[in-house]
């Protein structure tokens, strides 16, 4: 089929960063993608040796080309003076990211509409999920075997210029500004600690707060580079705590199999609050009560609960436990149908 994927960058890259994910997944499979974007400059280190299949057009250009399926992502609409050709068969708005029951109840569910002639021309609402009853994740096709080759990544940090000490634990940090950035610091300093920091607030904060040296008595930071989409995969899968941002990257957390905390886009009316908590039943079904700590965890990195609680929480974890939570419950994400397999088939039950 051939497919036209529209995306409007809005703010921190995670839009365009999911549109080119499922855009790359669906070419690999064969399928002919156009990814209509308003600004494509970020495709340039996210992306830079593109994907087969895939062609980037213009916001305007690429609603009058020929499509089977046009794919709105996060509500993003299409332009204005477009009208779906008789060769648009299906339309498909992918919503964010959500545990909350909304969205088994909402996913697959039509928005009725009606072209010029008065045929009825729906949008079909597509949710992305952690159960059967919802779209499922972006896996790509043997992304958990080359993660379990990849190995510690110590090679890796070795190519960035980055060697990691024996004995060292390596957090990531990829956040919006943080109020509890300054506890967490302390709390990383109790131990020999790499604390890689990514570009944007993470980076301007943890400088901020440790000086130009990025350093304090057992904690030293690391500046990476911009990372394209597989480097910044690789960069989880060589840390043994990763602290993410968004959504698009707490889904390739997941996929990691190793300890993270996720912060959520923070709302003005807490919309946040209800989502994570919605997450936390899926993420900690089946796992030890004890884990009462790894909720004030998350609560403490979303400014849902005070950060003076941060260092007896995390002291009281254990490690290897919270790491067999994250690995049980990436085994069981994997093991629902993932979003573009999904996809694919709902556009062809829909044609």
């Amino acid at each position: 089929m051939r497919w036209t994927v529209f995306c409007r960058v809005v703010d921190n890259f995670g839009d365009i960063g999911f549109a080119w994910r499922l855009a790359a997944d669906l070419g690999s499979r064969g399928e002919a993608v156009r990814l209509a974007v308003d600004d494509a400059s970020a495709l340039t280190w996210m992306a830079p040796r593109g994907a087969p299949r895939v062609e980037v057009d213009t916001w305007r250009n690429a609603a009058f080309a020929p499509a089977d399926v046009w794919v709105e992502t996060f509500g993003c609409g299409v332009p204005e003076s477009a009208a779906p050709s008789a060769t648009v068969c299906v339309r498909v708005n992918i919503e964010h990211l959500s545990a909350e029951t909304y969205v088994e109840r909402s996913h697959g569910r039509p928005s009725p509409r009606f072209d010029a002639e008065g045929n009825p021309r729906p949008v079909w609402f597509f949710y992305p999920g952690f159960s059967d009853r919802s779209g499922g994740l972006i896996l790509e096709p043997g992304l958990l075997e080359r993660r379990r080759r990849f190995g510690d990544g110590r090679d890796w940090l070795r190519g960035l210029g980055i060697e990691r000490r024996a004995g060292e634990r390596c957090v990531s940090l990829f956040c919006y500004r943080n109020p509890a950035l300054v506890e967490w610091l302390d709390v990383l300093d109790a131990a020999p600690t790499l604390l890689l920091l990514t570009p944007g607030a993470a980076t301007e904060q943890a400088q901020a707060l440790l000086g130009d040296r990025l350093q304090r008595r057992h904690l030293r930071a690391a500046r990476l580079p911009v990372l394209d989409q597989e480097d910044f995969d690789r960069l989880l899968w060589s840390c043994d705590l990763n602290l993410v941002r968004g959504e698009d990257s707490l889904v390739r957390a997941i996929w990691a199999g190793a300890p993270f905390l996720w912060q959520l886009y923070p709302q003005d009316d807490d919309a946040h609050a209800a989502k994570l908590a919605a997450f936390l039943v899926r993420f900690l079904e089946g796992a030890p009560s004890s884990f009462t700590e790894l909720r004030s965890l998350f609560a403490i990195w979303n400014g849902l609960a005070a950060a003076a609680g941060l260092r007896s929480a995390f002291a009281s974890l254990d490690i290897e436990t919270w790491a067999a939570q994250c690995r049980r419950f990436r085994d069981r994400c994997a093991g629902q149908y993932d979003l573009t397999s999904a996809l694919l088939d709902f556009a062809a039950l829909k044609r």
